[in-house]
């Protein structure tokens, strides 16, 4: 496919007005106005645009494949015209070009992860044919899963778990983004009815209970028995989990606020303590809090 679509490319530069270019309306990639942002509108306002965005026409004006972070710099910058390379790409090619031109960005979230396999995934499955090759010759059984991890250098069964977690309900996905739910608890909540995955949010958020994958792969065993309910969901995540220790806890909007959004809690954490530690070195010993009664004397 990719040899037929580099013969219907044309690589040269042109500047469309930013009006005539538009989002894809279904992508799995997130723009995030984070601190990542702010450094590229400040490079665009410097520098302008260094990489076109690629686009393929579409009713009437042209489609973001890849650039969307670089649109939505441009338009925060109230910018009038942007450097595109268009292509003439059918939907399924627009969907690997844009898959693959972001799959290789440094902060991924699971979600970004899942939703993108998951898209890529059904489209492999709808060429039928071996990705990137063409032949008359009978292919072996295709595998898509394979291929995308051989992209992405990942394992068949681990592209299967991330695209799992299209399953979760957004409340729950958004945790996982924030790092609150591990990856591999999440996929075994993946399996769970909609309606058990709200009640394991809200145990989460009321009392600050992160299952554990012990507790997780109870749930979806209990669930193949058919004796998975809320109670029981609730007995389970209010035990003690194995060889739990005593922890200090912060609330996560008090902390987040610190921390660029795509920091997971484990992030925030060694921030945290590298932070402590240098201050212990700068005076020597942490000193000790006084207290409000004290001051006040």
């Amino acid at each position: 496919m990719y040899k037929k679509l580099k013969e219907r490319i044309t690589e040269t530069t042109q500047y469309y007005l930013l009006r005539n270019v538009h989002p894809r309306a279904e992508q799995p990639f997130q723009v995030r106005d984070d601190e990542e942002m702010q450094e590229l509108v400040e490079s665009i306002r410097m520098n302008g645009v260094l990489n076109p965005l690629i686009v393929t026409p579409r009713r009437g004006g042209y489609e973001i494949v890849s650039g969307h972070r670089r649109y939505a710099a441009c338009q925060k910058l109230g910018v009038e015209t942007i450097p595109v390379i268009v292509r003439d790409l059918d939907p399924d090619e627009a969907t690997l070009c844009m898959i693959d031109s972001n799959l290789h960005r440094e902060h991924l979230l699971p979600s970004e992860k899942a939703f993108a396999y998951k898209a890529k995934m059904e489209v492999l499955n709808r060429q039928g044919q071996r990705y990137g090759q063409t032949s008359s010759q009978p292919a072996t059984k295709w595998d898509a899963a394979t291929e995308i991890g051989k992209a992405t250098n990942e394992s068949r069964d681990q592209v299967f778990r991330y695209i799992r977690l299209t399953n979760l309900i957004k409340p729950l996905m958004d945790i996982v983004d924030s790092g609150r739910i591990a990856f591999t608890p999440a996929v075994e909540l993946s399996y769970l009815p909609h309606e058990l995955q709200d009640k394991v949010v809200e145990i989460f958020e009321r009392d600050e209970a992160t299952p554990s994958y012990a507790q997780t792969v109870r749930f979806r065993r209990l669930l193949g028995e058919g004796k998975l309910t809320v109670d029981t969901i609730e007995d389970i995540m209010a035990k003690p989990k194995a060889n739990q220790k005593e922890t200090i806890k912060f609330s996560y909007e008090r902390i987040a606020r610190f921390f660029p959004p795509e920091y997971s809690t484990k992030q925030m954490e060694d921030a945290i303590v590298r932070m402590l530690e240098e201050r212990r070195r700068e005076v020597g010993t942490m000193p000790v809090p006084r207290r409000r009664d004290d001051v006040e004397r």
